[in-house]
C-alpha cells in the first residue's frame, strides 16, 4: 500500500481507519506519504500508532512541501505529549495547508494542549480542530483559548470530552467575548455546572460569531440553563441557529426559561434546539411547543425541538 501511495499521481482521499496498522505501520505508510504529491484528505483514526507511529508521520510531511494535504485525522490513535513534536512543527511550516484536524481521544493532558496552542499561534490555514477527550484541563485551556484568540483562521473548535469545569469555562468564555471568530463551540461533557453555563452565558451576550453551541452533558440544570436563557432573550443575538442541552438534568423550570426566552427575542430563537434526555414533562413541552409556535407566526422561521 506504501508503494502505491508513493506512485500514485491521482490519489486525493486515503482513509485507513481502523486496521491496527500501529507504529510499524505507521513507518511504512509514511514513506509512501513523504513522496506523494496529490493527497488531500488522510484518515487513520483508531490505528494505535502511538507516539512513534506519529512522529514518522508527521515527519515525512515536513520533509516535503509538495502534498496539498487539508484534512488530517489523527484520532484515537494512542497519542501523547511526547508524540505531538513533530505535528506542532508541522502546523508552524509555511509548507503546511492543513484546514481540518483531528486529534480526538488521544492523551495529550493540558501540557500537550499547550504544545499545540504555540503552533497554532504560527499557523494560518487550519479552520476546524477537534482536541476533543484529551485530559485537557485549566492550563491548557487557558492556552488553547489565547491561541484561538490571536489565530484567526479557527471557527470550529470541539473540545468535549475534556474536564474544563466551571474555570475552564470561565476562561474559554472571557476569550471568545468579543473579537471571536468560532462559529461552532463544541463542549458537550466537560463538567461545566450551571455555574460554567453561567460564564458562556456572559459570553454570548456579546459574542456575534457563534451558531452552534453544544453544552451536552454539563449537568447544567434548570439554574444553567436559565443563565443561557437570559442571554437568549436579548435583542439583537441572532446568530445562534443550533443549540444542544442534552443530557443536563433540565426539569420544567429551565424548560419555561427558554420558551420564555424564544417569547421575548423571536428574531434569535434557535432554529434547532435540543434537550432530549432530560426530566422535562408534557407541561414543560407543551410551553416550548407553544413558544415555537410564536416564534414561527411573528418570524416565519421554523423551531425544530427534540426531546
Amino acid at each position: 500500500l506504501a508503494q502505491g501511495v508513493k506512485r500514485n499521481a491521482s490519489l486525493k482521499v486515503l482513509n485507513l481507519s481502523g486496521n491496527y496498522l500501529g507504529a510499524l505501520g505507521a513507518k511504512a505508510l509514511s514513506e509512501g506519504v513523504r513522496e506523494n504529491e496529490t493527497l488531500e484528505e488522510l484518515y487513520i483514526s483508531g490505528n494505535d500508532i502511538g507516539d512513534e507511529g506519529t512522529e514518522q508521520l508527521l515527519k515525512s510531511l515536513l520533509s516535503q512541501n509538495k502534498m496539498p494535504l487539508k484534512k488530517l485525522d489523527l484520532s484515537n490513535s494512542g497519542m501523547s505529549q511526547s508524540g505531538i513534536q513533530s505535528l506542532c512543527e508541522y502546523l508552524k511550516a509555511d509548507s503546511c495547508k492543513l484546514e481540518w484536524l483531528s486529534l480526538y481521544m488521544n492523551d495529550l493532558g493540558s501540557a500537550g494542549a499547550m504544545d499545540v496552542a504555540e503552533a497554532l499561534k504560527q499557523n494560518t490555514s487550519l479552520v476546524h480542530l477537534d482536541i476533543g477527550g484529551n485530559n485537557i484541563g485549566g492550563d491548557g485551556v487557558k492556552a488553547l483559548a489565547e491561541a484561538i484568540k490571536e489565530n484567526k483562521g479557527i471557527t470550529t473548535l470541539e473540545m468535549g470530552y475534556n474536564p474544563l469545569s466551571e474555570e475552564g469555562a470561565t476562561i474559554l468564555a472571557d476569550q471568545i467575548k468579543f473579537d471571536s471568530k468560532i462559529t461552532t463551540l463544541r463542549l458537550g461533557w466537560c463538567k461545566l455546572g450551571a455555574d460554567g453555563a453561567q460564564a458562556m452565558a456572559d459570553a454570548l451576550r456579546f459574542n456575534e460569531t457563534i451558531g452552534t453551541l453544544d453544552l451536552r452533558g454539563n449537568n447544567l440544570g434548570d439554574k444553567g440553563v436559565s443563565a443561557i436563557s437570559q442571554s437568549m432573550k436579548i435583542v439583537g443575538l441572532e446568530g445562534l441557529a443550533m443549540l444542544d442541552l442534552g443530557y443536563n438534568e433540565i426539569k420544567d423550570d429551565g424548560a419555561f426559561a427558554l420558551a420564555q426566552a424564544m417569547k421575548a427575542n423571536p428574531e434569535g430563537a434557535a432554529a434547532s434546539i435540543n434537550v432530549s434526555n432530560n426530566y422535562i414533562t408534557k407541561f414543560g413541552k407543551t410551553a416550548l411547543e407553544e413558544a415555537a409556535s410564536m416564534v414561527n407566526e411573528f418570524t416565519g422561521k421554523e423551531v425544530s425541538i427534540t426531546y
